[in-house]
């Protein structure tokens, strides 16, 4: 590439501390990626990359002999065997008979994206096959997360023989034995953390359940019930049952089971590279009406990246599950009816706008308390009972973002009703184990969730002894983690003028980027702001300039208030900065745009 000589190489081993940054203006500490130059130019060999895509993927363990499946991850390779999961050749053996018996069957979804994307995987299958899949979403704030013996009954009273729930029910030991006493049948698809033995159920499939020897744990609900589809048709074939000789081709929905992926933030590796890399291709065709009136409300028509699924079309569809009618994200996915669609697009877009209200509220509120609580926790518990149960799960990953803690934030309840809790986590503290032992000891009333994430139930009474006991369980983890979480990873050096299209497709080429495989971090040295301007939102728009006066755009979110923000505001002195670089497009431009993650 052109400016391949801008970008610094490392043939000795670099320092722990990249630049001396111990404690930038965010207070990270910056650290370079472990270079090897042999791996680099192996890569470089094998497969014709530019200095700077070796780079980066040398720094992030791959090498040349798995760079082809890094690079072009296909289906084909790494779809891993459905009877590999343990139940689920009861589980497809279970929902095949009700489609050829013509059960009535339900399924009973979580109220988020992956709970979503599962459900309208299944409807379409269903439809596909000419049944009816009835939907059940339960309400966040009357039913709270996951089923119920009451939702059970109810489902049975409308004649249902057989429910499917999806990113929930593997540790709902409780209703899953009423639904056993009832006589009703049910089939788990989930993934969440599992501590003991399943709940009664025909089958449970969870590649985290613990004698599952599948090797997927990474997978999303939307990840294995795409796995799922794939053993029906297998099964369906190798009886040769009515019908199987025009099965519907699950590839046509991918788009769902990506954005389940990114939308939970799960690691962007193995299968699930896959499942995005080629989920996007079927997201760029726009056969899914839902996704496609959804992008065009939101003035994303016709992208197909990572950030549509995360930060456009995910919120959106979230929206309705936070603040407004849980049922409205399925309902929009599963549907091939244009002006339904057009009609549920706009309602959850207006609810996102009303949801982003209400989170900067209660995230101005939880920071307030945060910095009273102090720094000496571990794990920050953080509630009041007027915040809204819907929206606290956005608010706790923006304040794990600016805590580089784990996070809890509790909201709703009151003095004989149990309060909402949604905590989110950083690298290294199972967040999910620690809340699932703390409802075992009964601290709280209920709570699970994996790694990254959690969800819980609690009476208000218990809070503080809530706090001391998450800071007691999680404390060898947090101790071992604080400096992984104020750790960023520097990719490469480089110079302003090397901050061009080349460079940006270099980039993109070893992309999908997201959880496991983040966008790499480039850093300019020696630079002035040679403009800067507040922005709506908080954020900053400035020009970086380096001593041989050569400009970029750049944009920092978020920060305006902070010491990073009132540095790019002063335009004083000269700078460290670790950017991201994209393609801005914004009102006619055409250009490379730096966001500026932090600086020195």
């Amino acid at each position: 590439m052109g400016n391949a000589a801008a970008i610094s190489s490392a043939s000795e081993p670099s320092p722990s501390v990249f630049l001396g940054v111990e404690r930038s203006l965010t207070g990270r500490l910056w650290c370079p990626r472990p270079w090897d130059a042999h791996a680099i130019q192996a890569l470089q060999r094998s497969h014709g990359l530019p200095e700077i895509a070796a780079r980066i993927l040398a720094g992030r363990g791959v090498r040349a002999q798995s760079a082809g499946s890094f690079l072009s991850p296909t289906l084909r390779e790494l779809f891993p065997d459905p009877s590999g999961f343990i139940d689920m050749d009861k589980a497809v053996d279970a929902v095949e008979d009700a489609i050829q018996r013509r059960r009535k069957t339900a399924v009973f979804a979580d109220y988020d994206v992956d709970g979503g994307t599962s459900a309208a995987l299944l409807v379409r299958y269903f439809r596909a096959r000419g049944h009816c899949l009835q939907v059940y979403v339960p309400d966040r704030s009357k039913e709270g997360y996951g089923p119920s013996a009451a939702a059970f009954a109810h489902l049975q009273a409308q004649g249902v023989e057989l429910v499917i729930t999806v990113d929930c029910g593997a540790a709902a030991h409780g209703p899953l034995e009423a639904a056993a006493a009832i006589g009703l049948d049910v089939v788990v698809f989930d993934h969440h953390l599992m501590s003991g033995p399943p709940p009664p159920a025909l089958a449970v499939v969870n590649p985290n359940r613990p004698d599952c020897p599948s090797g997927q744990g990474a997978l999303t609900a939307a990840g294995v019930v795409f796995v799922a589809l794939a053993g029906l048709n297998r099964n369906a074939r190798r009886k040769g049952l009515a019908g199987s000789n025009h099965l519907p081709d699950p590839m046509a929905w991918l788009d769902l089971a990506a954005l389940g992926t990114v939308c939970d933030v799960a690691p962007l590796t193995g299968f699930n590279r896959a499942i995005v890399t080629q989920g996007l291709k079927v997201l760029g065709k726009g056969a899914n009406v839902g996704l496609a009136a959804l992008a065009r409300i939101a003035g994303r028509e016709g992208s197909a990246k990572v950030y549509d699924l995360g930060f456009v079309l995910g919120p959106r569809l979230n929206a309705g599950g936070r603040i407004g009618d849980s049922s409205l994200a399925t309902r929009l996915l599963a549907s091939e009816d244009a002006s339904e669609v057009e009609a549920l697009a706009i309602q959850l877009d207006q609810l996102n706008t009303e949801r982003r209200s209400i989170e900067q509220i209660i995230l101005a509120e939880a920071i307030a308390q945060a910095e009273g609580i102090g720094a000496q926790r571990n794990a920050i518990v953080v509630a009041a009972p007027h915040w809204h149960p819907g929206v606290i799960g956005v608010v706790a990953g923006r304040l794990k973002e600016r805590l580089l803690k784990p996070v809890i934030v509790i909201g709703g309840g009151g003095e004989h009703e149990a309060a909402k809790g949604s905590g989110r986590s950083v690298p290294g503290v199972n967040l999910g184990r620690a809340v699932a032992a703390a409802a075992r000891e009964g601290v709280l009333l209920a709570g699970g969730g994996h790694a990254m994430a959690a969800g819980l139930s609690i009476e208000w009474a218990k809070l503080e002894q809530f706090r001391d006991y998450l800071a007691g369980e999680t404390a060898a983890e947090c101790a071992a983690s604080v400096q992984e979480a104020r750790t960023l990873w520097v990719d490469a050096v480089a110079s302003v003028g090397a901050l061009d299209f080349a460079l940006l497709a270099a980039i993109e080429a070893i992309g999908p980027y997201g959880a496991g495989h983040s966008e790499p971090l480039l850093a300019l040295t020696d630079v002035r702001v040679a403009f800067s301007q507040r922005m709506k939102g908080e954020h900053v728009r400035a020009t970086l300039q380096d001593a041989g006066g050569r400009k970029v755009r750049a944009i920092a979110f978020r920060c305006a208030d902070s010491p990073m923000g009132q540095a790019l505001l002063a335009r004083t002195g000269s700078h460290s900065a670790l950017v991201r670089i994209s393609r801005n497009s914004y009102r006619g431009l055409d250009e490379v745009q730096a966001e500026i993650v932090d600086l020195a």
